[in-house]
Parts: C-alpha cells; structure tokens; sequence
C-alpha cells in the first residue's frame, strides 16, 4: 500500500528565497508526525507570496501529487502580499469557514491581534487545504484545535482513513461514522 501524502506548504518571500529558516514548515511536519500513525509521505513545498503561485502550488499536490490534505503556514493576515486565503478560495469547490473560526478563537486566547488573521479551509476534489498563520507556536494551537476534525472531514470527501496517536490527539468519528 503506498503511504498517504500530505502537502505542507510554507508561503513566505523570506524563507523561499533563503533569509531566514523555514521553521513554520517544520513546525507542521513535526507536529503532524506527532499527530498520526499511517505511513504517510509529506509532499514539502517552500515558495513566496505569489498569489498565482500559491494557487498553482495547491493545485498540483491536490490533483497530481494526489494530497488528502494540505497544510499551509503564512499569507494569512491584513498585509498586502497576504494571499494565501484568496489562493485558497479560488481553488476550491467548497470552503469550510468553521476552521477559521474556531482558530481564529482559539488564537485570541493568546493574542488580541489574533482578529486580524484570515485564516480558512477548503475542499479541492478529495483534498482538504487549511490554511495557517505563520508563527510556530500559533501553528501548533490551531493544529490542536481543528485536527480532531480533519480525519473525519477526509473520510466524507472520500479520502484515506488517517488514524491518530490518541496519546498526543484523538480523531473525532461519529459512531456512526
């Protein structure tokens, strides 16, 4: 059986172009490393606020990298090369506005500029695409609020059935599900 793919997708102009580290990438990979038990693969992409490029980037590991789920870090706030949501919106069939909400609450818990993010969620075909600041703590927040969603989310768009580490967070199923 081959391993489940996931795309992590850090949108930054520095760390595309080398300034800095990309630590809000590594901070997915780990936390999702942490988070699930399948053999999956990530599918790791580092590239500027273009919002073109974004969307092509979205496109490419849904439809031919074949993601059930890819994760962005960045282009989520007021800026005006913050892009990542338009990006997101303009690929995608269905957009799942309670991911931003609830990390959006969950974040002003920490920030009161936590307002000002933008992040969202969409489906692309069997791929769901969430969208998440860029800052690494606010990263593992957010992941830790909406994940217990995400397998369930993938199972309804006819994805892989991703199990989780129920020591470090558990799925959410409907026993019916």
């Amino acid at each position: 059986m081959k391993p489940i793919k996931i795309g992590i997708i850090n949108v930054s102009d520095r760390a595309s172009a080398g300034i800095y580290e990309d630590i809000p990438g590594k901070a997915i990979l780990s936390t999702l490393t942490e988070y699930l038990v399948n053999d999956w693969e990530p599918v790791y992409r580092v590239i500027p606020d273009e919002q073109e490029l974004i969307s092509q980037t979205l496109i490419e590991l849904a439809d031919q990298e074949g993601c059930c789920l890819v994760v962005t870090s960045g282009g989520t706030g007021p800026a005006p090369r913050d892009v990542t949501p338009e990006a997101t919106e303009a690929v995608c069939q269905k957009m799942m506005p309670g991911f931003g909400e609830l990390m959006r609450k969950v974040s002003l818990e920490y920030v009161p500029t936590a307002i000002l993010s933008r992040q969202t969620a969409g489906i692309r075909g069997a791929c769901l695409i969430v969208n998440l600041p860029g800052k690494p703590s606010a990263i593992r927040q957010c992941l830790d609020a909406v994940f217990p969603a995400i397998p369930y989310c993938i199972d309804l768009i006819d994805g892989p059935f991703l199990q989780t580490n129920e020591a470090v967070i558990k799925a959410f199923r409907p026993k019916s599900a």
